[in-house]
Order: C-alpha cells, then sequence, then structure tokens
C-alpha cells in the first residue's frame, strides 16, 4: 500500500507538472514575443533620457535659481537641501539602473551578436550618458557591480572611476559608430530611433559633443585639456540642425512634454531675480535681451519681474506684479492654451544643442588663453540659442512672437553682449549665457557648471561673480550647516531603505552628505 501510495503520488506530481506547463503554454502572447529584436529596447530608453532630466529638474532648478516654487513656506530645495525619506530628485538614478538596466544590457549583447555596430554604438552613449549624469548628480555611484541581479547589496564606486567608465563607453562608441560593416542599417536603427532617425552620423556628432562635456568638467584639475575639448567640439554639431532633440506626440499623459502646460508639473514655479537679472540689462550693461519675453513669463502688467528666494510666496508684489506661470497665465491657468518656449505640450526637448556646445568650447577657448576662438565660439552660441529659442516656440503654436532680424542683429551688435574685441571676452559672459542657453531643460549641465565655480566666484577678467548676481539662499536648509548643497543624496527606496551598508561605506548616511564637494570639482 504505500508502494502504491508513492507511486500515485508520482504520477498525479508528473500530472499536475504537464498540466501547470499545459497551461503556462497557453498564455504565450504571439503578438508579446520573449526573444526581441534589439532596436525595439531604444525608443523607451530614449524617451527618458530626454525626460528624467526634467524630473529631477524640478529641484535641480531650484538649486541653480533657474525657478522658485511659490509656498506659504520657503521649501527645502529652495534651501538647498533634500526631502528626507523621498525619492525626489533621483529619476535620473531610477532610470538609469531599472528603465535602462537590464534592457540596455540585453539590446547592447543582442546588437554585439548580430553584428549592429550602429546600435550598438548608440548603446555605449547611452551607458556613457547614464553613468555622466548619475555621477555629476550624486558623486559616488555603483557602476562595478550594477545590474548584477544576484546580490541585493552593492558597493559604491568613486567618481573618479565613473568618470573613467564614461570615457571608456564614449570611445568604444565613435569606434562602432564609424563602422559601416556587419549588419549596420540606418533603416534598422531608425525604426525606433525617435531622436536622429537612424542617421548614425548624428549618433557619432552627438558622442563627440558627450565627450566635449565629459572633457570639460575636468576645468579643476591639473589635468584638464582645454585643447581635447575644442577638437572634440569640432568633430560634434555644426549647427542647430544636428540639435538632439525629442518630439512629444502629445496623445497621453506619458507622451506629452513634462514642461507642458497638460502635465501641470510646474504650476506653482516661478522664475527668479536671478536669472531675470540676466536678461532685462541689469547684469549686462542695460542691454535687454529680446530672448526675455519670448522665454521668461511677464506678469499681468506686462512687466518682467521674477521672485527673491528668500521670501515665501511672492512677497508684497502686487496681484498685477506677480510673475505669470511658465505657460505665461495667472495662476494655475493656461490648459489647453498655447505656452511658450518649452513650456508646451509639443515643444522638442532637448538632451543637447549646437549652442550649448559652442559655450564649452568658448571656455575651453578662454581658458587657454585663445581669445579670438573664444569670442568666435561664444558669438556663435549666442546667435544659434537665439535661433533656437524661435524653432522652440513654433514646435506648438506659441503665443511668444518670433525674435525678428532687426532684434537678433541689434543684440549681437551691443558691446555689452559681445565685446567689439576679443580683449573684452571674459568667463562672466560666456558662463551667464551658457546659464541661459540651458535654462529649463539642461540641468545636470547648468549645476555643474555651477559648483566648478563655486556658485559666486570671481572672475578675475570681469572683476563680476561668473554669474553675476547670483547669491546662496540667506537661510540654508538645517541639515547644510551652513554650506551649500553639492551633490543629491542617492534614491530612498533602492539605497536608505535597501542598501545601506554600501552608503555608510562612503559617508552617505550624514544627513549632511548632499554637501560634500564632488571629485571632479576640486582641484
Amino acid at each position: 500500500m504505500r508502494f502504491l501510495r508513492r507511486v500515485l503520488l508520482a504520477t498525479g506530481l508528473l500530472v499536475g507538472t504537464a498540466a501547470c506547463e499545459d497551461f503556462l503554454d497557453v498564455n504565450d502572447n504571439p503578438n508579446g514575443p520573449e526573444v526581441v529584436s534589439p532596436n525595439l529596447y531604444l525608443a523607451p530608453m530614449l524617451h527618458w533620457m530626454a525626460t528624467s532630466p526634467q524630473f529631477d529638474g524640478r529641484f535641480v532648478g531650484r538649486y541653480t535659481q533657474q525657478f522658485f516654487l511659490t509656498a506659504t513656506t520657503i521649501g527645502t530645495w529652495d534651501r538647498m537641501g533634500y526631502d528626507a525619506a523621498s525619492d525626489n530628485g533621483a529619476q535620473q538614478w531610477r532610470d538609469v539602473y531599472w528603465s535602462f538596466g537590464q534592457n540596455l544590457v540585453d539590446m547592447m549583447n543582442k546588437s554585439r551578436d548580430e553584428e549592429r555596430w550602429d546600435l550598438l554604438g548608440v548603446g555605449h552613449i547611452l551607458k556613457a550618458w547614464g553613468w555622466q549624469v548619475l555621477t555629476d548628480l550624486h558623486g559616488e555611484i555603483i557602476v562595478r557591480e550594477a545590474i548584477n541581479q544576484n546580490t541585493f547589496s552593492f558597493n559604491y564606486d568613486t567618481q573618479e572611476y565613473a568618470y573613467q567608465a564614461v570615457r571608456a563607453h564614449l570611445d568604444t562608441a565613435i569606434t562602432l559608430l564609424q563602422r559601416t560593416d556587419g549588419a549596420v542599417n540606418s533603416a534598422y536603427l531608425g525604426r525606433t530611433d525617435r531622436v536622429y532617425n537612424g542617421d548614425r552620423n548624428k549618433w557619432l556628432k552627438f558622442a563627440y559633443g558627450l565627450l566635449a562635456i565629459h572633457l570639460n568638467h575636468y576645468s579643476n584639475k591639473a589635468s584638464y585639456d582645454p585643447a581635447a575639448v575644442i577638437a572634440a567640439v569640432d568633430q560634434s554639431f555644426v549647427g542647430n540642425i544636428d540639435d538632439a532633440l525629442l518630439q512629444y506626440p502629445g496623445n497621453a499623459n506619458d507622451d506629452i512634454n513634462f514642461l507642458g502646460r497638460t502635465r501641470g508639473n510646474f504650476n506653482a514655479h516661478r522664475q527668479t531675480n536671478f536669472v531675470v537679472g540676466l536678461m532685462n540689462g541689469t547684469a549686462f550693461g542695460g542691454v535687454v535681451d529680446p530672448r526675455m519675453s519670448r522665454m521668461l513669463a511677464p506678469s499681468p502688467d506686462g512687466q518682467y519681474r521674477g521672485l527673491d528666494i528668500n521670501v515665501a510666496n511672492f512677497g508684497a508684489l502686487t496681484t498685477a506684479q506677480q510673475p505669470n506661470n511658465f505657460y505665461g497665465y495667472a495662476g494655475a491657468g493656461g490648459t489647453n492654451l498655447p505656452g511658450r518656449y518649452l513650456w508646451a505640450n509639443r515643444a522638442r526637448m532637448p538632451i543637447m544643442t549646437y549652442s550649448q556646445l559652442q559655450f564649452v568650447k568658448a571656455e575651453a577657448a578662454y581658458r587657454s588663453g585663445n581669445l579670438p576662438l573664444a569670442l568666435s565660439a561664444y558669438t556663435l552660441g549666442v546667435g544659434s540659442h537665439i535661433d533656437f529659442v524661435n524653432a522652440r516656440n513654433l514646435d506648438d503654436g506659441q503665443s511668444p512672437t518670433q525674435i525678428t532680424p532687426a532684434e537678433r542683429a541689434a543684440f549681437l551688435a551691443a558691446p555689452a553682449i559681445v565685446p567689439a574685441t576679443a580683449a573684452g571676452m571674459s568667463l562672466t559672459r560666456i558662463m551667464s549665457q551658457k546659464y541661459i542657453a540651458q535654462w529649463a531643460w539642461g540641468h545636470n549641465e547648468l549645476w555643474m557648471d555651477m559648483r566648478r565655480y563655486h556658485y559666486t566666484d570671481i572672475d578675475p577678467a570681469s572683476g563680476q561673480q561668473v554669474y553675476p548676481g547670483f547669491t546662496p539662499p540667506v537661510s540654508l536648509f538645517a541639515d547644510n550647516a551652513g554650506a551649500v548643497a553639492q551633490r543629491i543624496r542617492p534614491r530612498f527606496n533602492s539605497e536608505y531603505v535597501w542598501n545601506r551598508p554600501g552608503l555608510d561605506a562612503i559617508g552617505g548616511l550624514a544627513t549632511n552628505y548632499h554637501t560634500v564637494p564632488l571629485w571632479i570639482t576640486q582641484p
């Protein structure tokens, strides 16, 4: 009887196993195959490459005083603090390790197996971009042990190692994107490439542009090589036609520009006194920037004002004096109405631009002592950004008028903006104009710039701050112990909940960890 019971039990288990397998077979989906073509991984990652910096920009933009959150009390980020027990400021952390994560690994492995060198090259760009933005935001990050599915705790790598990884991926990307053998195919890549539609040469230029940005971050190091920065820019974008832009279909919430009015992510944010001061003539000889009325929002009385970051809400401004929201309307208004500049549902979101790279080149040339080259690149940067503003204000039928050729020419002819001779060049000019060109979208690079110049460094050439008018908050966040923000704490749920030993090893459990300077900004 015992033997019979064992036989029946074993038979039942076998039948049960077969039935289970049959059940699972029934749930195979021919429209969602388990093995997918490598190019199918690409489109979602490109979406997050453009969009996740805007998620984190809600907070970085307040460190850099691009905007201020109106409320009855001054917010933590406006005081250069952070939100404890929160994932605020860590969207890119999530997307690099999860949205990209194993998906990017699989895309690259399959591309390598199929000899799709163009797609593999783009994969290495995504890897480089991910490590670059993460280490610039957070400092020490997990590189060697990342995407290891066999462990639940991870050791951090130094920022220096992360920078080495970025360079290695970019060098590999550049090599791969120059190959035309194997299964390189623009049509195949273009099926899911929503940035360059499969144009391998434009991705190659992008790789050189990211390399230039990467190399320029070494400006405080003895190893800084401005000639290498300039050479990389010269192999990158040749004009606004090469700008890396993501177009949003605008059909559903996640397919609408994160800055757009329908998403409503910036209803309570307003421009600051600092950014208005860079454009209304305060910082530059009384010359009013024609971009101000196309980028910033007027008050109901038609004037352009910013808010004092040290005063809650709108301070003493009357209703007519209070700046409208970025969409151009009072209060939280403007739903389904035309927006302004990048603050529109279908405005194309930049990832990297020609004007941005020209300012990188201008800075490198200035630091190398080549003032004529600095002046040339600077002038191209300002002029091309004016053209960029006009183009973005056409993406979604926005309300501002176009900057006219006459306005453009007059602005570029003003000595307070573009000096008559190269001897008039300064870091104040270059970095302030780069700030304007990156305002509202280039949060990662903009904050790195400000930290490289320690927020308030004085430019010997101009006698002004590199960022004239910028002052840290009077009342810094309590945990800062009087220091300004230098990094964002790693993502709370993945690190402070699950990886505390890894954080402890780098000092990440300290309440003022976000004020520790980055390796890359130090000598």
